[in-house]
C-alpha cells in the first residue's frame, strides 16, 4: 500500500470520492470534501492523504483543512506511521486528529514517536444513524422552522455558544462564515415557541445521507424537549426529502444528548475520538 499526500483537492477527489461514498463512516470526510470543492475553505491550505493498494484500489483517505485538526477513515494501525511520514512533509503543523478510536490512538501514537511531542484524548464521541423517526416521547412546544438571513446575527451568537460549549475549533469569523454557508444551503433551522429557542443545522446529502449539527439551544431555554424535537423535525424532513439515512455525533460525556436522541430513534453504531497533539517545542517556553 502506497500513501500519496496533495494538496490538490481535485486529485483527491478523483481518487478517493467514491470511495468516501461506500461507509457511513466516512461521511465526515465526503461533506468537508464537498466544502473544499465548493471554495468553502478559502482561508486554509487543505491537506489530502490517500493509500492505493497493489490493485489501484483506495484503502483509506484522510484530510485537514487548517486549522481543524486530520480526518482519517479507518486505517490498519500498523500503516500509521507511514501516513505520519508522508503528511509531515506536507504539513509539519498537524495539530490533532479525528477517526474511529483505533485509528485515532494509532495515529496520535505513531505522531508522537517522530515528533516528540505529547498527545491527549480530547473527546469521545459516538455516532448513531437514523434511518425512521420515533415521535419524542414528551414533544415540544413549538414548531420547526428553516433559519432566515434576518437572524443571522442570533444564529451567529448561538453558533459561537455551541464552539463555546463543546470546546471546539470555529469561533469569531468562521462562525460568521458558517451560518452564512449554512443558510445560503438552506441547511440551518430553528424550533421556534413564539420566539427561536434553538438552533439545529444539516448537510446537503451526500450518497443519500445527511448529518446533523451541530444543534444548540440556550441555557435559558434548556431542559424543556426542543433539541429533541427539533432534531426529530429535521431528521424526518430530510428523509421525506429523499435522504436513506442520518447521522449524527454526541459526546459520550453528555449523558443528556445520547438519551434524547435515542428516544427519536437515532441508533448508537460507532464510538469516534479527537487526539490534540501538543509538539515538544510547547514545553521549552
Amino acid at each position: 500500500m502506497t500513501f500519496i499526500v496533495t494538496r490538490d483537492s481535485v486529485e483527491f477527489a478523483a481518487a478517493a470520492e467514491r470511495f468516501l461514498h461506500e461507509r457511513i463512516e466516512y461521511n465526515v470526510l465526503a461533506t468537508i470534501l464537498v466544502g473544499v470543492l465548493d471554495g468553502r475553505f478559502v482561508d486554509s491550505s487543505s491537506v489530502f492523504a490517500y493509500a492505493v493498494d497493489a490493485e489501484g484500489g483506495i484503502e483509506s483517505a484522510a484530510l485537514r483543512t487548517p486549522p481543524w485538526p486530520m480526518i482519517s477513515s479507518e486505517l490498519e494501525p500498523v500503516r500509521a506511521g507511514e501516513l505520519i511520514d508522508g503528511w509531515l512533509a506536507q504539513d509539519p503543523d498537524l495539530n490533532g486528529v479525528n477517526a474511529v478510536p483505533e485509528t485515532a490512538r494509532a495515529i496520535a501514537a505513531a505522531w508522537a514517536q517522530r515528533t516528540g511531542g505529547s498527545t491527549r484524548c480530547r473527546t469521545k464521541m459516538a455516532m448513531h444513524q437514523l434511518e425512521a423517526v420515533t415521535d419524542p416521547p414528551r414533544p415540544a412546544r413549538g414548531a420547526l422552522r428553516p433559519a432566515v438571513v434576518a437572524e443571522r446575527e442570533l444564529l451567529t451568537s448561538w453558533w459561537q455558544g455551541f464552539v463555546e460549549d463543546a470546546g471546539v475549533i470555529g469561533g469569531g469569523a468562521r462562525a460568521i462564515a458558517a451560518v452564512d454557508a449554512r443558510l445560503a444551503d438552506d441547511g440551518l433551522f430553528v424550533w421556534a415557541d413564539d420566539e427561536p429557542v434553538s438552533l439545529v443545522a444539516i448537510t446537503r446529502p451526500v450518497a443519500g445521507l445527511v448529518r446533523i449539527g451541530p444543534v444548540y439551544t440556550p441555557p435559558e431555554y434548556r431542559r424543556r424537549g426542543y433539541a429533541g424535537s427539533a432534531v426529530a423535525a429535521v431528521s424526518g424532513r430530510a428523509l421525506s426529502d429523499g435522504a436513506h439515512r442520518c447521522l449524527l455525533f454526541t459526546d459520550l460525556a453528555n449523558p443528556t444528548s445520547n438519551k434524547i436522541y435515542a428516544e427519536i430513534g437515532y441508533r448508537r453504531f460507532a464510538d469516534w475520538e479527537e487526539h490534540e497533539f501538543e509538539p515538544r517545542s510547547s514545553f521549552c517556553r
